[in-house]
């Protein structure tokens, strides 16, 4: 008995991840159907997905663009939405697993949609743990979904944590690439370009995942997903820098033993694992090969040229709304830095000075969420002259 087709629901298939997602799908076009797309801008592309996968749904979240992906798909039964309560719609609609890729804040509610239907999401949207970990937990609690990491780190901790036995994990280890700025000093990296912060050395990512990781905020937001992810505090949970991103992260048990998942750095992998859970399936992704390594090298990160992570640390120690303040002020700033408005280390320094002015609050309800993460927006798009103190 040939077993039915997987459906299958993209959030953010226009990104890095959508894409990644959509290449392993259509390598095994008669394992999946996919009922829904959705994309940011880039109607476009959006459009060339949904002439390739036939959903039942495309959606744009820029209403502006609705009326191009429209004529673009005028010939076609594809329905055609737009804005952000359509996200929400497509990820309500029947389907066995959703990739929730859509970038920042903005994945928060239709990544909730999905889980109040008690689907399998596989989530590769740190934001919605890192803005609203406890709350999103209980949801997922409460409807009986399926949480599955995408993020390379936490895919590889989920595949080499004994849930069975959590009392005996002395620590879990998030690896870092330390990304392209690893071994600059303050002075030159006053200068980066954002050319230069979205060219990771070892992943191919979006420009805001990228400068995140130039930053290490990356890093930092995945401390916190990590904590709410695993139930594990902020003191079980170490950073160790690995400029060859082989070993994803590991599991320290208080045997002495130190699992660890490893693999070229290829988002198809976590991705795969995701899809295809809880069997296997294969992957397109090269074949890692150690022996032609030859070393594979730890370092301590450097909490004074990359402050985004102490800040994330100090976030979850705080707890209530700080993380959510952290996350707006950081795609703020980072949304600043992109357009030649600020310089690369005023990331760090308008994160820090919308967190000692936005009240920490406890964010009981998503509309907690969402009036602490508009005042911490309107704080960090107001904040200038912060050069100084970056420096």
């Amino acid at each position: 008995m040939v077993a039915a087709p997987k459906t299958v629901t993209i959030l953010g298939s226009t990104g890095s991840v959508g894409v990644s997602t959509i290449d392993l799908i259509e390598r095994d076009p008669a394992a999946y159907k996919v009922v829904a797309l959705t994309g940011n801008g880039n109607w476009k592309k959006l459009a060339e997905q949904a002439r390739r996968l036939s959903p039942d749904m495309v959606v744009i979240a820029d209403p502006a663009h609705y009326a191009d992906l429209k004529a673009a798909l005028a010939d076609t039964n594809i329905g055609v939405a737009a804005g952000p309560e359509a996200l929400c719609e497509a990820a309500s609609l029947p389907s066995d697993w959703v990739m929730a890729a859509i970038v920042g804040a903005a994945g928060l509610k239709p990544t909730l949609a999905a889980v109040e239907r008690g689907a399998s999401v596989g989530l590769a949207n740190k934001e919605c743990l890192v803005c609203a970990g406890t709350l999103f937990m209980a949801r997922v609690k409460a409807h009986k979904a399926t949480l599955l990491p995408v993020d390379s780190e936490h895919n590889a901790i989920f595949q080499v944590f004994d849930f069975e036995q959590k009392d005996k994990i002395r620590k879990i280890i998030l690896t870092a690439s330390g990304g392209p700025f690893r071994t600059w000093s303050l002075g030159d990296m006053a200068k980066v370009t954002p050319a230069q912060a979205v060219a990771h050395p070892n992943w191919s990512m979006g420009a805001k995942i990228s400068v995140d990781s130039a930053s290490m905020m990356n890093k930092g937001l995945e401390v916190i997903e990590a904590h709410h992810l695993f139930g594990m505090p902020s003191e079980q949970i170490d950073v160790l820098v690995h400029p060859q991103s082989v070993v994803h992260s590991m599991v320290e048990y208080t045997d002495g033993s130190t699992l660890a998942q490893l693999g070229t750095p290829d988002m198809r992998t976590p991705i795969a694992y995701a899809l295809g859970w809880p069997k296997r399936i294969p992957a397109p992704t090269g074949k890692l090969d150690l022996a032609q390594l030859g070393s594979l090298t730890f370092e301590a990160p450097d909490y004074k040229r990359f402050p985004c992570l102490g800040l994330a640390r100090a976030a979850l120690q705080s707890g209530g709304a700080a993380p959510t303040i952290l996350n707006a002020a950081n795609e703020v700033a980072v949304a600043r830095f992109l357009a030649g408005e600020i310089g690369f280390l005023d990331i760090a320094a308008i994160v820090e000075h919308t967190m000692t002015r936005v009240s920490v609050q406890s964010v009981a309800t998503l509309e907690d969420v969402v009036a602490v993460d508009g005042e911490a927006r309107r704080v960090a798009a107001a904040a200038k002259n912060l050069s100084a103190a970056a420096e």
